[in-house]
């Protein structure tokens, strides 16, 4: 008998989700060097807006620029389902592991300025285990209206 095809796809292992939350925790703290310790040289963040950043000095950039114009940066009822996807499904798909998380977002702007706003992100892991691929659903518009970038 033929060993039975794989699904599609399945639940990844919980460690995915120790690790995003670890990540998140490093992000909120501001520290930007360790949060970037997690992604590969190579990593491509994307936004729903369909701009991109593509490499992890460039991401490390632009975080480093964008988290030094907050005080703070709370997240609060998150969600994870870490999946392992065996056979993309249509495109761009990419077979590996994902990490799916949504959360309630409240910044603090050095501005004075406060927002809150749910964030979806969508991040693949390589076989290292690094984040390679990142997809950020988020409005960025009441952001940029609050740092008074158009």
């Amino acid at each position: 008998m033929a060993p039975a095809t794989p699904p599609q796809s399945e639940f990844a292992d919980a460690r995915y989700t120790e690790m995003g939350k670890k990540m998140m925790a490093q992000f909120a703290a501001g520290d930007i060097p360790a949060w970037m310790d997690n992604y590969a040289d190579n990593a491509v963040y994307i936004w729903s807006s369909g701009d991109s950043l593509s490499g992890k000095a460039a991401i490390a950039k632009y975080w480093t620029e964008r988290r030094g114009e907050t005080d703070s940066v709370r997240y609060l009822n998150d969600i994870w389902l870490p999946m392992k996807v065996n056979r993309p499904q249509q495109g761009p798909d990419i077979a590996g592991v994902w990490l799916l998380n949504w959360r309630e977002v409240h910044l603090k702007f050095k501005n004075g300025k406060r927002i809150g706003f749910w964030a979806h992100t969508a991040s693949h892991y390589n076989a290292a285990d690094k984040v390679d691929r990142v997809v950020a659903y988020v409005d960025r518009a009441p952001i940029n209206k609050a740092l008074g970038v158009h």
